[in-house]
């Protein structure tokens, strides 16, 4: 109220006495009074008494000449100031761009002390040493940070998003097969007596927990994700707000708003927790007390509740030279003498590796491999992508598209990032590998003891082809469904 009193009083100051309203392109006189152009214009057009004279000032009644008019322009500046004044406060901003210490207009902001100054703060000693710039000037660095963050924050939530995105997919899937199983073992269960009833109870209330956890964790994942997002959207909605700010507004308490925006990183859950992920795969080994009563149905069980099996032949076109494959192509031995194989964009140059002829692009499947190491040397079985360069030297790690445990004379390695010596209580001489594309799942396990090995998770885009590698003299390998 203080503020408008004052912008009323001004412009009271600023009137034209012809015409009493706020001075339009002011002009003064001899005399040296103040008056609107166009009104003294009008004025000395009307004839008085004594047209010969010069006309007199309207308010002293000093005469002057018409055509001594002459433009104040700081006059015409202090008009256009006052009609600001008195729109902001019409507007009720009367403290926006006022210095609460000197009131004067803000027109600097200090860097080191991240204050928005007037012209007098400005002069004033403390500032002298420092970084001080127009507002405007000033608050383009900052704009440019916030673009920065805005677009980090936008990524990150894309990322999230399509995290919750495959995620649920995968829970679907893992939802799909569980209801699937629980019809298997309700067929198989059906022709059983008492104790196989009995089997089967406990079976299906398994089932049903990893049912209910998988739900449970669904849920837990997308209240987990929907906050993550929601928090995301918070700091980009303040972000833009901010952004979209005059400059003084926007530099108020700016580089904390930047920390806050610039440390926040996505956190990038699992929807499904490595402990259920184990439970759910584990799930037909539930199954192995029934063994000694009925190896068979046992066997068929888990064959039904597992995977679909891979009738495999090794691709000609793809093996190094130095591995001899038999007619059937369904067994291979290193040699270090080179067979005279026509080179192709297909074959392994380097690394002395085979691919299956048929790869997947979906659903489940395993294959067993028998391995004889006897004289030595070493091999490697798993999967790869298709997209995985042939020529020169193969990385076998999961970045690269490859995973595949190797075997070697008493030990046994999974090859991730780095390569892990697995303990195991006996070195599997056959070994099941099972492929659930949807899922992302390569797993291992000892083919005679059903003992799980290993076990790879990934997501699959493209095709893969089972892969075979040998090393050193005498080592070789057959295939089984």
């Amino acid at each position: 109220m203080a503020m408008a009193a004052s912008v009323s009083s001004l412009a009271e100051e600023v009137n034209c006495p012809i015409c009493q309203g706020t001075l339009m392109e002011p002009v003064t006189i001899d005399c040296g009074h103040n008056f609107c152009r166009g009104c003294l214009t009008r004025y000395c057009e009307i004839p008085g008494p004594e047209s010969e004279e010069s006309p007199t000032c309207p308010l002293c009644k000093e005469p002057f000449h018409p055509g001594s008019f002459r433009p104040n322009w700081q006059l015409a500046n202090v008009v256009e100031n006052i009609e600001r004044l008195k729109l902001v406060s019409t507007l009720g901003l009367e403290e926006e761009d006022v210095c609460p210490e000197h009131g004067e207009k803000v027109y600097f902001f200090c860097e080191d002390d991240e204050m928005q100054l007037c012209v007098v703060c400005r002069e004033a000693g403390e500032h002298g040493a420092h970084t001080v710039r127009f507002l405007e000037e000033a608050a383009g660095p900052y704009r440019e940070q916030i673009q920065k963050c805005l677009k980090c924050l936008r990524k990150e939530r894309e990322k999230i998003q399509e995290i919750q995105s495959r995620e649920n997919k995968r829970i679907q899937v893992l939802l799909t097969q569980v209801a699937t199983k629980r019809q298997q073992v309700i067929s198989e269960f059906a022709h059983l007596n008492q104790f196989l009833e009995e089997q089967q109870s406990v079976l299906l209330a398994q089932l049903e927990r990893l049912d209910g956890d998988l739900v449970k964790q669904q849920n837990e994942f997308d209240f987990l994700v929907t906050g993550e997002i929601c928090r995301f959207s918070a700091l980009i909605e303040e972000l833009e707000e901010k952004n979209e700010r005059p400059a003084r507004e926007l530099l108020t308490d700016i580089r904390s708003t930047l920390i806050r925006s610039e440390t926040r990183k996505c956190r990038k859950p699992e929807a499904v927790s490595p402990e259920l992920g184990q439970r759910i795969r584990d799930f037909s080994q539930q199954a192995l007390p029934l063994q000694r009563e009925m190896k068979t149905f046992l066997e068929k069980l888990c064959f039904e509740l597992d995977y679909e099996p891979a009738h495999l032949s090794l691709d000609p076109q793809t093996a190094h030279p130095k591995l001899l494959l038999s007619e059937d192509l369904q067994r291979a031995r290193f040699s270090y003498k080179w067979q005279n194989s026509p080179d192709s964009r297909q074959r392994f140059d380097r690394a002395t590796c085979v691919l299956a002829q048929d790869g997947f692009t979906g659903g489940r499947h395993t294959w067993v491999v028998s391995v004889d190491l006897a004289h030595g040397g070493s091999c490697t079985v798993g999967v790869m992508s298709e997209d995985v360069q042939r020529k020169g030297e193969v990385r076998l790690r999961p970045e690269e598209g490859v995973w595949a445990l190797r075997l070697a004379w008493g030990f046994v390695s999974a090859l991730g990032s780095f390569p892990t010596r697995l303990a195991l209580e006996e070195q599997p001489r056959q070994l099941r590998v099972s492929l659930d594309y949807e899922v992302g799942w390569v797993t291992f396990s000892n083919a005679v003891t059903q003992e799980p090995v290993y076990t790879f998770t990934a997501s699959f885009s493209q095709k893969v082809f089972p892969l075979f590698g040998l090393w050193g003299r005498g080592s070789s390998f057959s295939l089984s469904s």
